[in-house]
């Protein structure tokens, strides 16, 4: 189980993905973990790249808007 101090590129996102957060200064699962969506919509991330980070932070227990679920 990921940690919120562990680096994005432990998840399975997609390359794409990563780099676009690499690029918005995102490294760690922290960075992103505080974000809604409309911040990452703001980064043009695509809906479907939305979805699938939601997934990926929600199988590892967290949500976006800092909520952990046990």
């Amino acid at each position: 189980m990921l940690s919120t101090e562990d680096r994005i590129t432990k998840t399975n996102l997609s390359p794409r993905v990563i780099k676009i957060l690499h690029d918005n200064n995102i490294y760690f699962i922290k960075d992103i973990w505080v974000l809604k969506r409309k911040d990452l919509k703001k980064m043009s991330l695509t809906d479907k790249e939305i979805k699938s980070v939601i997934i990926t932070l929600q199988l590892e227990g967290l949500d976006l808007g800092k909520k952990i679920y046990d």
